[in-house]
């Protein structure tokens, strides 16, 4: 993947890749790019949640469950315990296990 690409899937995840899973299947990707983009895109998809608490109309939670399982593919656990003390939560870079190992 391009430079400016890249950037901008960090920027906007789902301008580039129509779902968590086409993430995982790049294979210009590194692993931790992989992880990066996810976690941007989890982010993402917390405020969005938080906005539907708080009237928007419910996408109920998909792409989220979406993402996670994404990341739960590259890195294993994910301990949910350490996420920012924020009402959008997301996931602390301390959440994520290191990648697995690859064969």
């Amino acid at each position: 993947m391009d430079q400016d690409l890249l950037k901008k899937a960090l920027l906007d995840p789902p301008a580039v890749f129509p779902s968590p899973a086409t993430v995982l299947a790049d294979p210009t990707l590194t692993d931790p790019q992989k992880v990066e983009i996810l976690r941007r895109w989890e982010y993402d998809a917390c405020e969005v949640s938080v906005a539907e608490e708080e009237g928007m109309p419910a996408q109920n939670g998909a792409m989220l469950q979406q993402i996670l399982q994404a990341l739960d593919t590259l890195v294993g656990d994910i301990d949910t315990d350490k996420t920012p003390p924020t009402k959008q939560g997301g996931l602390g870079r301390d959440a994520l296990t290191p990648p697995k190992q690859r064969k």
